[in-house]
């Protein structure tokens, strides 16, 4: 029994030579030149055998003949047809990255974007996955500002694709949640929103920025378009408050949370705008309960809550004012404490047609 710990280290270590062994064949790097064309090199694993082998390795140097003579329309077909026929080769995913190359190059984003995303949904261990996160976030930025693909053969500009923008910085998200890409997607689809006038949903992405990358450089500018944004919805002191009490906590954390922050002069203009906004609907309110329906008790409610929604404003002052009014009346029409009988309120006159 004393011996198994070591042949089990023996049997780990012949295991670890062996994988680490045929992982280097399998690590096969796929090499161009134009003496030699493609060729296998670091590995001996390329996924074909015989005669389906040569043909793929025939494919692949014609697809990049016709690349390098400039005859991209056909490189692309070949790709393609390459990656369709030899799913498992090492030929498939370069088929994809360099198809998606071509296709970028002929402004051709959507489909340079899917062939993107295979490569990095079937070949996920592929060395060039940051290079590809990049390549599709720079995709994505194109279409969100506005850059047209082109249509009837590459003769007329297309149109503005900043929904598919979206979609793309979405996929992003998926593929690289911890890369640098990630918070900066989510601002792109916030701002993507945003012009396209879904305000609900760029709150959205902008709530997941603060919430997932709380850390980003990125932050302080999430909490303050969170801000503007909520701010954007307000209609006026007439109407519900909800989202100018969202933008006035957006804007304190703002603050609070990023005090040197350059923006804190915009925060603060931000701010005072949507206390006086609260305060005085608050005012709307209590004037209506006052002046009438006579509901004392109502109209003090409301005018101590305009006070504290913003103790140091000119609005403040007036609801002040205004309590001292609704006192004076109130007392008018108060229950004596000597017995006597209250004043009555006077009685509307009344008049008579015959």
């Amino acid at each position: 029994m004393r011996f198994l710990p070591v042949r089990a280290a023996a049997l780990c270590s012949i295991f670890l030579a062996l994988f680490t062994f045929l992982t280097g064949i399998a690590r096969a790097d796929l090499v161009w030149t134009k003496e030699t064309g493609w060729r296998v090199e670091g590995g001996a694993l390329s996924g074909l055998a015989g005669a389906e082998g040569r043909n793929a390795l025939e494919q692949m140097n014609k697809a990049r003949t016709d690349e390098e003579s400039g005859s991209s329309r056909s490189a692309i077909s070949t790709y393609a047809s390459i990656a369709k026929r030899y799913p498992n080769s090492i030929y498939a995913p370069e088929a994809l990255y360099r198809s998606a190359r071509l296709r970028l190059s002929r402004k051709d984003f959507t489909k340079a974007f899917d062939d993107y995303q295979q490569v990095l949904s079937r070949y996920p261990n592929t060395p060039r996955f940051n290079e590809i996160v990049g390549e599709q976030y720079r995709i994505a930025s194109a279409l969100l500002d506005g850059a047209r693909g082109r249509m009837l053969w590459g003769l007329l500009p297309g149109f503005t694709q900043r929904d598919k923008a979206i979609e793309f910085f979405e996929t992003i998200l998926v593929n690289a949640p911890y890369s640098d890409y990630a918070p900066l997607s989510l601002m792109n689809i916030a701002r993507g929103h945003q012009r396209l006038g879904n305000t609900e949903n760029a709150i959205d992405a902008l709530d997941r920025m603060i919430n997932n990358y709380s850390s980003s450089l990125l932050a302080p500018d999430a909490y303050l378009k969170l801000a503007q944004t909520h701010s954007s919805l307000v209609d006026g002191p007439f109407y519900d408050q909800g989202a100018t009490k969202e933008s006035i906590t957006y804007f304190t954390d703002f603050m609070l949370l990023f005090p040197s922050d350059p923006n804190v002069a915009a925060a603060e203009k931000g701010l005072d705008h949507m206390k006086t906004m609260l305060a005085e609907s608050k005012m709307k309110i209590a004037d209506f309960y006052f002046y009438k329906r006579s509901n004392f008790k109502a109209a003090r409610v409301f005018y101590n809550e305009a006070i504290t929604a913003y103790p140091e404003s000119a609005i403040a002052t007036r609801a002040k004012a205004r309590l001292a009014e609704v006192e004076a009346k109130a007392a008018k029409f108060a229950p004596p404490t000597d017995g006597a009988q209250p004043q009555e309120q006077p009685k509307k006159k009344r008049f008579f047609f015959f």
